[in-house]
């Protein structure tokens, strides 16, 4: 079946359905059907509940019926109000929208709303517009950064990268930002590069000192502990100036 068959299908089947349910035992009134759920009567679409009985729903000029069926909507360019349907006044460089809400017009691509006229957006070198409702209204290219309203290009020092964002860098791995440059990571005997890859750690049974990894002193009835680089008395043990006494 194709979607204009589908389409023309939902339609029939939504002209066929009643509008509004009511419960009870009163007789059903003019413009209404039996109710599909229970007891009580439902108005036919096109028509609207007021309790006791169906009233036509009076669509005004550059109306419609709404999907509901018991209530209409204004066509695209036009607001809806209390007496009707209000031509949409657009500014220079809009359209009409289809919201039910809000002036009824959006700002053609390249203007933004400003005291309900729709001015250029002015998009610099090195940039695109974002068609964006908040902010400047444009972005910088991919390897500029935004400096001053300007797009300007980010300078990648060696061993660095563009970040996914495409307006900051980031330094290789095995290599720390100093500066707007990369250095290598001195990573000292019994060390190696931690999972940033931007610092060092201790092998196990090495504590950091300063810039060294020093083997640790284990006294007798102590342990590494979960760490690796420190260490732990065993049960029955305190830790006490550097040696495990015998707890009292």
């Amino acid at each position: 079946m194709t979607i204009s068959k589908i389409f023309a299908a939902s339609l029939l089947l939504a002209a066929s359905l009643p509008a509004f349910s009511v419960s009870g035992s009163s007789p059903a009134p003019a413009n209404s059907v039996p109710s599909a759920y229970g007891d009580g009567w439902d108005c036919l679409r096109g028509f609207r509940n007021n309790g006791t009985a169906c009233l036509a729903v009076a669509v005004p000029a550059n109306g419609y019926l709404n999907s509901s069926g018991n209530d209409w909507d204004c066509s695209r360019g036009y607001s809806k109000g209390a007496r009707g349907c209000t031509a949409v006044r657009l500014p220079a460089n809009a359209h009409a929208d289809d919201t039910t809400y809000g002036t009824g017009w959006r700002c053609d691509r390249g203007f933004r709303e400003t005291n309900n006229v729709c001015e250029a957006v002015v998009v610099p070198a090195n940039a695109y517009f974002s068609d964006s409702h908040y902010g400047r209204g444009w972005e910088c290219l991919r390897g500029f950064q935004i400096v001053n309203e300007r797009c300007l290009r980010l300078e990648i020092p060696a061993h660095g990268y563009l970040r996914a964002s495409g307006d900051q860098w980031e330094c290789d791995r095995g290599f720390a930002r100093s500066g707007e440059t990369c250095a290598a990571v001195a990573i000292p005997a019994n060390g190696y590069l931690d999972n940033a890859g931007s610092g060092w750690r201790c092998e196990r049974g090495f504590n950091r000192t300063g810039a060294a990894c020093l083997a640790l002193a284990v006294p007798p009835n102590a342990h590494l502990d979960y760490t690796g680089n420190d260490w732990s008395c065993g049960e029955g043990f305190q830790k006490t100036s550097g040696a495990c006494t015998a707890r009292k």
